[in-house]
């Protein structure tokens, strides 16, 4: 299977921050921000994955770096940087953006896992993935690091 380079699963979307989706501080509820992430993250997954549907196998980590308003636009942005034999690791940050004064912040980071499932409904290959840039290839790098934290966690006792 041909190796692709991240830029081809790279997926941006935008979305508004309405006061349906807010709290009683009119910030944006977390799981409503986690719902958007695992959406992306499954678009740039079946990017990489041509043909094949994905499944979200781990949450990895989630960092809430700042809070997003009613009103504030966020801007995802989300690319495969690693690549397992049927698993793809999905970088997901997502930027918040006050329209009226043009503040913008770092809201949210994450890393997720997600496996491409054949017809026949079972984990099935994925092409390599490699960088280009010299930030994709900082992801590219430091991913082993975090395969063998989800592989430890996986064996903690629950």
């Amino acid at each position: 299977m041909e190796a692709k380079p991240m830029r081809e699963s790279r997926t941006i979307q935008t979305k508004l921050v309405l006061p349906p989706d807010t709290n009683h501080m009119e910030s944006i509820f977390g799981g409503k921000v986690l719902a958007y992430i695992d959406e992306i993250a499954g678009i740039s997954a079946m990017k990489h994955a041509s043909r094949h549907i994905v499944v979200t196998a781990s949450i990895d980590s989630v960092d809430f770096l700042s809070s997003a308003k009613v009103g504030d636009v966020l801007e995802l942005e989300a690319n495969v940087t690693s690549t397992g034999r049927t698993s793809m690791e999905v970088y997901v940050r997502v930027k918040s953006k006050n329209l009226e004064t043009g503040e913008e912040r770092l809201t949210t980071e994450s890393f997720l896992t997600l496996v491409a499932i054949g017809d026949d409904g079972k984990p099935t290959p994925v092409p390599p993935v490699y960088p280009e840039t010299e930030g994709e290839k900082l992801f590219f790098e430091s991913a082993p690091a975090r395969r063998e934290h989800r592989k430890q966690r996986a064996k903690t006792p629950r």
